[in-house]
């Protein structure tokens, strides 16, 4: 068999570049663990907040036994509903709100730079009565024949008599220079 030989030096790049991937693959490895520990670590610290905010917020149910007890219990209880539900509708419309200005805010930035893409438009054939029945919908019931309601327009010949013409070397004659000019316009005249 004729093999080519590698040469030392390209054998030594790719021993370079095998360590390379090898370095580079277990430095990722490493870092995914890192990056689930930190997950892990942030997930117990949330279910820890969850839990401190529950108990702030949302004391054990401690049931009353008479029925007194139990509807002041209830009206405590809707009173606390209706504060909640007055923040939620709070923060609601303060979100909204600036939802609002943060588009407002895009729409000025596309002003200002001023680049608008024009949408590439369809070539679209359509009769008149088409485009009326796509505009107006069932709206439309004329059809619309514009031939029909053109205006008819009658030619009027005019026609010269021979003694008129006559022959038009001679017009022709007749109104070459300033004189046949001034003939012309005294004639029309």
């Amino acid at each position: 068999m004729n093999r080519k030989k590698m040469t030392s030096s390209r054998r030594h790049h790719l021993k370079i570049l095998n360590v390379k991937i090898c370095f580079c693959l277990c430095l990722q490895s490493l870092v995914l663990s890192i990056a689930f520990g930190l997950m892990d670590a942030e997930a117990k610290q949330l279910v820890v907040n969850k839990e401190a905010h529950m108990n702030e917020n949302c004391p054990a149910l401690d049931l009353p036994g008479s029925t007194q007890e139990l509807q002041e219990l209830c009206k405590k209880l809707h009173q606390q509903i209706d504060k909640v539900d007055e923040e939620r509708y709070d923060l609601e419309a303060k979100v909204a709100k600036s939802n609002k200005e943060i588009e407002d805010l895009k729409i000025k930035v596309v002003d200002l730079q001023g680049k608008f893409k024009k949408p590439a438009l369809k070539k679209v054939r359509m009769s008149a009565d088409a485009m009326l029945q796509a505009l107006l919908g069932s709206k439309h019931k004329v059809s619309m024949d514009l031939r029909a309601n053109l205006k008819q327009v009658k030619k009027e010949v005019k026609e010269e008599s021979a003694e008129q013409v006559g022959d038009w070397r001679k017009n022709i004659e007749d109104k070459a220079g300033m004189d046949g000019r001034k003939k012309m316009f005294e004639s029309e005249a």
